[in-house]
């Protein structure tokens, strides 16, 4: 008999996952509900055979991202605009909008960080499934094989190729210097003030976001950051109704903006030596349902 701690623990780590494979919340979830369809559909004769239910439904959930991933590739050549993640906020800060119960599952670490989930997408499905399940969550090579259907030495090459993907490590600056920076960013932005913007912006940062065609945004990517300091500058002159307010996102210091309490847009930061390299911003509303209140 399993306990509802149990169940409870065990649908978040598939949760966990299930998001850190797909990006999206929902697609998570999704995934998770059809694992549990299928044990409860499998006959009771063969759910007692099972030794670790846990197991077996995070094999089940990950072979259901596995698929998703693979049509996932065909949905977003369609897709307008750039795909991104969808933003998970934290709900312990004060002040902050509520934040659905599935969010709340997520542990948020440096696994879900915007440019690792970002990196994430440049793998095919087979690799992204072995560096998530082998370096975040510690699953042996012999247990992916069951998996993606492959050897244990094919999974470990598999991984290998994956983090060759990843941008050579750099040593991060302290989450207290991310703040900092992101901080200023944010009040620059606010008072319009473009050299202070420009000189908190790398030159060769590059912002991407993600509007899914329902909202209005950029399509392809800003590059240079006198010219992302601009673009922000123009936007923030269209929207002064817009309240800028700086939160957690995915673990990491970010920007939402609200209008009436509402949140907009979503915008998170990758910071390396006091400047903003990266800035991902998310205004489909579709991907915001995390943040409303």
């Amino acid at each position: 008999m399993t306990s509802t701690d149990e169940i409870t623990g065990e649908r978040r780590q598939l949760i966990n996952v299930a998001y850190r494979l797909l990006g999206s919340l929902t697609e998570a979830e999704d995934a998770v509900q059809d694992a549990y369809a299928r044990w409860y559909g499998l006959p009771r004769s063969r759910r007692e055979e099972i030794r670790s239910r846990g197991a077996w439904l995070t094999t089940v959930t990950s072979r259901i991202c596995l698929d998703l991933l693979g049509s996932a590739r065909a949905r977003r050549e369609r897709y307008v605009g750039a795909w991104l993640p969808e933003p998970l906020p934290d709900r312990t800060e004060a002040g902050q909008a509520g934040s659905s119960d599935l969010a709340d599952q997520i542990i948020q670490d440096e696994s879900v960080a915007m440019a690792f989930l970002v990196v994430l997408e440049s793998m095919t499905p087979a690799e992204r499934v072995a560096l998530v399940l082998h370096d975040v969550f510690r699953y042996p090579f012999a247990e992916i094989a069951d998996v993606l259907d492959r050897t244990p030495a094919a999974c470990k090459q598999l991984a290998a190729s994956a983090r060759r993907r990843v941008s050579v490590p750099r040593a991060p600056d302290t989450a207290v210097g991310q703040a900092d920076v992101v901080r200023q960013v944010k009040r620059a932005w606010e008072t319009r003030d473009i050299a202070a913007l420009v000189g908190l912006l790398d030159p060769a940062a590059v912002m991407t976001a993600d509007g899914g065609g329902m909202v209005d945004t950029v399509q392809r990517p800003i590059e240079g950051g006198e010219r992302i300091a601009r673009y922000m500058i123009a936007i923030a002159d269209l929207a002064p109704e817009f309240e800028l307010v700086q939160r957690s996102v995915n673990g990491v210091p970010g920007v939402v903006a609200q209008r009436a309490g509402a949140v907009m847009t979503v915008a998170s930061f990758d910071v390396a030596d006091g400047r903003v390299t990266r800035i991902w911003v998310v205004r489909n509303p579709e991907k915001l349902r995390p943040w409303a209140s």
